[in-house]
């Protein structure tokens, strides 16, 4: 049987026919824009991650736009991104008018780096820009640096936007991702921790007033009814089914994360001697959304373990501040060599919940096999 990358079935199998009854439901009432099941995912959400409010939208991508929109965040703003992640995060910038500044990350959590945050920030005042806030995201499941990102956002008067598209579930210090920045925002896209079975993202905050803004600019900048429009705003709204599906998987997920630990454990002992394996910091617990290693010689390695028919992924091949759509962006002093680095060095392993021990020894054989060729 094949090695799957990300098993959704394997979870389906357990949920038996939990996830067609919720879904016969929403057939059943209708409601399929706003339906009941949308309000209990965010309060099922509010109450997992410990956030005041929590406002659900499209997809991951588009949680991000309207943050910016709430901050009032547009033309001639700058914004500091990391260079080490998925293009979204820039592009959600770059998508209300504003400049994605980019900074590089740390070498062993691929996280943004602080020191290079504030020595861009510097480098943007000197250059007469307008910062006005920061995308800190939680790569590959991971949350940040947020004590030291924190300060350095203080110092400047900045706002923090966490992208923990790839880290829901995860943890720092205690607090669940959801109450690590100003506004936190996640996406439900199927291969996340906790997925649905299209597109869905939400975004979650402490503050009444930013959350009913969002409300409102996820749906055309509604005011006191749907004809009435106070400001401009997006469609965005996370529709009943998808809803209905992510009820399902919420109440899983706890155990989930579990075995996603022990997952990464399972690789940590058995890879470590032969590759660098992923470093998580003391006061986190992550999310896992992906297993990633570094080998200096990647593509014989890749190439290698293909060919024993176990599934890879390169998360991610080129350094934002590379990709030809944004290399017009600025970048903080030195550029962003680290991140560039990682880019050519990274693979990512298969990781799931449902990934049972004997595959997973396969999995690290091969990977052994390939690395010492």
């Amino acid at each position: 049987m094949a090695i799957a990358f990300i098993d959704l079935q394997a979870q389906r199998r357990r949920l038996g026919n939990r996830i067609e009854s919720a879904m016969a439901a929403v057939l059943d009432h209708g409601q399929y824009i706003n339906g009941p099941e949308v309000a209990k995912f965010e309060r099922g959400l509010r109450d997992f991650s410990g956030a005041a409010h929590v406002v659900t939208c499209g997809n991951g991508t588009d949680a991000l736009v309207l943050a910016l929109m709430a901050w009032n965040v547009g033309p001639g703003d700058v914004v500091f991104v990391p260079t080490f992640t998925f293009v979204a995060t820039a592009e959600a910038v770059a998508l209300v008018g504003a400049t994605p500044f980019f900074v590089d990350v740390l070498p062993d959590t691929f996280n943004m780096d602080p020191d290079h945050l504030a020595a861009s920030i510097e480098k943007a005042n000197a250059d007469g820009m307008r910062p006005k806030c920061l995308i800190v995201v939680d790569l590959f499941g991971q949350p940040a640096a947020y004590d030291a990102i924190r300060n350095v956002a203080r110092r400047y008067g900045l706002k923090i936007l966490a992208d923990a598209a790839q880290s829901f579930g995860a943890s720092w210090k205690g607090a669940r991702v959801g109450t690590l920045g100003d506004i936190t925002t996640t996406s439900f896209f199927p291969a996340k921790p906790l997925g649905c079975y299209g597109d869905g993202g939400a975004l979650f905050c402490e503050d009444a007033e930013t959350a009913d803004k969002l409300r409102s600019l996820r749906s055309h900048g509604e005011g006191s009814h749907r004809y009435e429009h106070v400001r401009i705003g997006v469609n965005s709204r996370l529709d009943t089914l998808q809803a209905a599906v992510l009820i399902e998987k919420l109440a899983i997920f706890e155990d989930e994360l579990v075995a996603r630990n022990t997952v990464a454990q399972r690789y940590a002992s058995g890879l470590s001697d032969v590759v660098q394996v992923p470093v998580i910091r003391s006061e986190t617990v992550s999310a896992w959304a992906q297993y990633t290693l570094i080998v200096e010689n990647r593509d014989a390695v890749v190439d290698a373990i293909r060919a024993s028919g176990i599934p890879i992924a390169v998360h991610y091949p080129i350094a934002l501040n590379n990709q030809p759509a944004y290399s017009h962006y600025p970048v903080g002093p030195g550029g962003a060599s680290v991140a560039i680095d990682l880019s050519q060095k990274v693979f990512s392993l298969p990781m799931h919940p449902y990934l049972d021990e004997e595959t997973q020894s396969t999995i690290i054989r091969g990977i052994r096999d390939a690395v010492r060729k």
